[in-house]
């Protein structure tokens, strides 16, 4: 009879082969390559892990829903209300990304909107505070993190006090990201007569489980159905992160576009609570004194949107660029194509800068992001590494014309696993504005050279390398 031993010996090879065929189907190779790595090496507990979070998918009762979300977008914002949108004036190359975008995005171009960029932390804090200290009619929030901490009290104090006074107040939080706020501060916050939603509570059995790393990432803060606040900033301190102080980039605007970001933001609360508010039917677009000018459109991704919108936009975006492309942000796990648009891009005489952080709030993620610097730097991408503070913005331009602005971080989880929201920005105004920023960041940053990366440890480059092989587990 045999042992024990011999068991589970002989258990760990039928998993080890097994995964060999099953792991590799629909998937890219890379993340193929890091998952059996893992079952390789630990093969019982690549298996449990695998079986949590090793495939994106929804449970059928998600998928039901998100039919209906669609119905529910098409009232509070999509693509059937505008029915001949706009065509941004750009050059014939970007011909294919507007294609693109338009048939990727559940929304299309709206014009007649304005953006106010609020790169300081404080400013932007305190502007969105008081606009929803002055709410007449509605606030609706969605968050990553609600933090309980003194920014977080201070939103939830105002939230009461508006509430209290009768205006509408709904805030979605994410199960994960929020816990500190929905454990300390959501309880006061009804008893205000504030509705709080959890945003992907945590399941792990019966009919509504659900993969535990799908988060919702998204920032969205729509006042009055007027007003509306989107971009990489969350309720929390500045000083969330020990050691490092957060620079953001939040975006203030007004127009058709908040409709759009409404309803991305409607959508997630009626994937929890099963239906839409009747403040929100009620909501217009106002008037459009220009409806050619600040043409944009949202761009939500993640599971039950089209998947890798976000990511499939900036590769198109880099293949038509002529002279110059700067993305930011604060990870960069790229997959095959979006580096190899990076490097053709560098390739045909684009400027290509990519500014990332010379210190970093998760070293394992750093440590795989820095593993793709050689290649780049090759290609001739201009890389700089922010230092001062933790820069935790996301956003890309490209040649002074389009920008792209929102929640999603470059990395494989934001494109594949994550809801995000981006908005699409076809306005030079506002992309000179983002320039601007992008200046400031390069006066603050290391700019790498091949010679002077080259000359890093072998210690190092070998972290750098392990780091790489989990890069679809991060």
């Amino acid at each position: 009879m045999a042992s024990l031993g011999t068991l589970y010996v002989a258990s760990e090879w039928i998993i080890r082969v097994a995964m060999l065929f099953y792991v590799p189907q629909r998937r890219p190779p890379a993340s193929a390559r890091a998952w059996l790595l893992l079952i390789f090496f630990l093969p019982w507990l690549g298996l449990v892990l695998y079986g949590l979070i090793g495939r994106v998918f929804l449970p059928r009762w998600r998928l039901e829903m998100q039919a209906k979300v669609y119905e529910a977008l098409k009232v509070l914002g999509a693509r059937e209300h505008t029915a001949d949108p706009p065509r941004p004036a750009l050059p014939p190359e970007f011909a294919p990304a507007l294609d693109l975008a338009e048939s990727l995005s559940e929304f299309s171009v709206v014009g007649g909107n304005r953006f106010e960029l609020l790169p300081d932390y404080d400013v932007a804090l305190d502007r969105l505070v008081a606009e929803v200290g002055g709410a007449r009619d509605s606030v609706h929030l969605l968050y990553y993190i609600f933090a309980a901490d003194q920014v977080g009290e201070r939103m939830a104090d105002v939230l009461e006090n508006v509430a209290r006074r009768g205006v509408k107040v709904r805030v979605v939080m994410d199960a994960i990201g929020s816990r500190g706020g929905l454990k300390r501060l959501a309880p006061r916050m009804r008893a205000a007569g504030i509705e709080v939603t959890t945003a992907l509570p945590l399941r792990l059995w019966g009919p509504n489980k659900a993969r535990i790393d799908l988060r919702n990432h998204r920032k969205i803060a729509v006042i009055d159905g007027r007003f509306a606040y989107f971009g990489s900033q969350n309720i929390v301190s500045a000083h969330a992160n020990r050691g490092l102080v957060n620079e953001e980039m939040m975006v203030r605007a007004t127009g058709p576009i908040v409709r759009q970001l409404h309803a991305v933001l409607l959508a997630d609360r009626y994937f929890e609570v099963g239906d839409i508010p009747p403040e929100a039917r009620e909501i217009t677009p106002g008037v459009i004194a220009d409806p050619t000018a600040g043409l944009a459109q949202v761009l939500p991704s993640g599971p039950g949107y089209n998947a890798g919108t976000t990511e499939d936009l900036m590769i198109a975006l880099m293949s038509a660029a002529r002279a110059r492309v700067v993305l930011t942000t604060p990870y960069f796990i790229p997959s095959e194509s979006f580096l190899l648009a990076m490097e053709l891009a560098a390739r045909r005489g684009v400027a290509v800068h990519l500014i990332v952080d010379k210190a970093s709030n998760k070293p394992l993620v750093q440590f795989a992001q820095q593993s793709y610097y050689e290649e780049l730097l090759d290609a001739g991408v201009h890389i700089h590494r922010y230092f001062g503070n933790f820069l935790h913005a996301k956003h890309m331009s490209v040649d002074d014309e389009v920008a792209l602005i929102g929640s999603s971080n470059f990395d494989l989880r934001s494109f594949a696993l994550n809801a995000e929201v981006s908005v699409l920005i076809y306005d030079r105004t506002v992309a000179a504005e983002l320039g601007q920023v992008q200046a400031h960041y390069l006066a603050r940053s290391e700019h790498l050279t091949t010679d002077s990366w080259a000359r890093r440890g072998v210690a190092r480059r070998a972290l750098e390398n392990l780091a790489r092989l989990t890069d679809s587990l991060l």
